[in-house]
């Protein structure tokens, strides 16, 4: 029987290889009943921990895993448990890894399987990668390592474990499993070894690597072994093992009734993002609308009242207002201010959808914690369904029908670092124009 896949996914992204199945944004017991009964073999809990300290984080993890276990009772389904977050290594881990062990363990086993290959980034010899135009770039080297909540030093994924562990896990200790071993079909009997939720990290270039993978991981289960996941999203691709999606990519916008224009809410600030938003605002029927967070939160109040103004009357001239954070970079004391402040800015944002006008035609969220905050609080959904990905990486959901201010309409959950240059272009344009 196949098992049933319960991810608890620390920013809304971690669906971006999979379609028709559930994203929760609630964790009561009659939400997660809903995904539990679902048809679809996996479903998603969008924690949105990344976007907390680490102490917010263990809280709202053992909470969501307390109600699973209590949900779960008379379940008569194998359960698979994955805790998804960053393929470029940024997130809560031991922390979030450590509460699911205690709370719904024991474990055999957790793995670490970083690898994304829809946005470049795999696993070889242990060392985890960064695809950055055509060169391989070691993920310690890159942007994402330098970041002041959750950077690291180590992309070797062992001493990784270590630096982020504080030892308690030593590099030597963390098992790994090789690509040899993984396509060479050999990796059961290891499996089966392993015992007292040991530390493994694994090897992934291509998806193949993953499906061989799961292949042997799915018998160990069968078997009686009880593993814990930390992966990133091609893991899912590979357990999950969906069908293609039903409607192609490039047809997304058949969603979009009567191809009226949309709204594109940028709030992520990396490197990639900033990019494409600028080809983006080059585009015809794009109108640029800043937000400048220098004014927030003393001044949130008329910055609300001048944004919204200029996205009704973008929208009233049949053009897509695009609505993005000012890219000047902010210094802040601590941890605890910088993240105070990103649910200041998301907050802000969240104001300006609440005020859109029924007739916005789509919706498109850049940046894992505005898209989070996008479904929670500017949509207020309980639960929503993924149709699929309108570009690698790039899922869409649709509202439901009965939305009492914005019904039926496809929403982009756009991670800040998926994609080329060109891509929130792509994803404009096949929603813009009518199939």
């Amino acid at each position: 029987m196949q098992p049933k896949i319960i991810v608890l996914d620390d920013d809304p992204t971690g669906s971006q290889t999979v379609h028709s199945c559930l994203l929760l944004t609630r964790w009561d017991g009659d939400t997660l009943r809903l995904g539990l009964e679902d048809a679809s073999p996996i479903f998603f809990i969008l924690t949105n921990t990344r976007a907390m300290d680490a102490d917010e984080a263990a809280e709202v993890t053992w909470e969501v895993c307390h109600n699973l276990k209590e949900a779960l009772v008379g379940f008569d389904r194998p359960v698979l448990y994955v805790s998804r977050s960053d393929s470029t290594l940024r997130g809560h881990y031991p922390v979030e890894t450590d509460v699911m062990a205690k709370v719904l363990g024991p474990f055999d086993a957790h793995f670490l399987i970083p690898a994304f290959f829809e946005g470049g980034r795999f696993t070889v010899r242990g060392i985890h990668y960064v695809r950055i135009g055509d060169k391989a770039v070691p993920a310690h080297e890159t942007e994402f390592a330098k970041d002041s909540v959750f950077g690291y030093q180590h992309s070797y994924l062992p001493a990784y474990v270590e630096e982020k562990t504080h030892g308690r896990i030593r590099a030597d200790e963390v098992v790994h499993f090789a690509l040899e071993e993984i396509r060479s079909g050999a990796t059961y009997d290891k499996l089966m070894s392993l015992s007292d939720n040991a530390c493994c990290v694994v090897d992934a270039e291509r998806q193949q690597d993953l499906d061989m993978f799961a292949d042997e991981v799915l018998a160990a289960v069968e078997h009686g072994k009880r593993f814990l996941f930390r992966s990133a999203a091609s893991w899912l691709t590979a357990l999950a093992r969906l069908p293609p999606q039903p409607v192609p990519p490039e047809r997304m916008g058949q969603y979009v009734k009567e191809g009226r224009p949309g709204i594109v809410v940028v709030g992520s600030h990396v490197k990639k993002t900033t990019e494409q938003l600028e080809r983006l605002l080059r585009e015809p029927g794009i109108v640029p609308v800043e937000v400048d967070v220098t004014r927030l939160p003393e001044a949130a109040e008329s910055l609300l009242e001048e944004v919204v103004s200029r996205v009704l009357a973008a929208h009233g001239r049949g053009e897509t207002p695009v609505v993005y954070t000012s890219r000047v970079e902010r210094h802040f004391p601590d941890t605890a201010a910088r993240l105070r402040f990103g649910e200041e800015v998301s907050d802000f944002l969240m104001s300006v959808v609440h005020r859109l006008p029924p007739t916005i035609g789509f919706i498109i969220s850049k940046g894992g914690i505005t898209s989070n905050d996008m479904l929670a609080k500017g949509l207020e959904l309980a639960a929503a369904r993924i149709v699929g990905q309108i570009l690698p990486g790039c899922s869409v959901v649709l509202t439901p029908p009965d939305h009492p201010r914005l019904a039926g309409i496809p929403v982009v959950i756009f991670p800040g670092n998926v994609g080329d240059e060109q891509a929130l272009v792509t994803v404009y344009n096949r929603l813009r124009k009518p199939c």
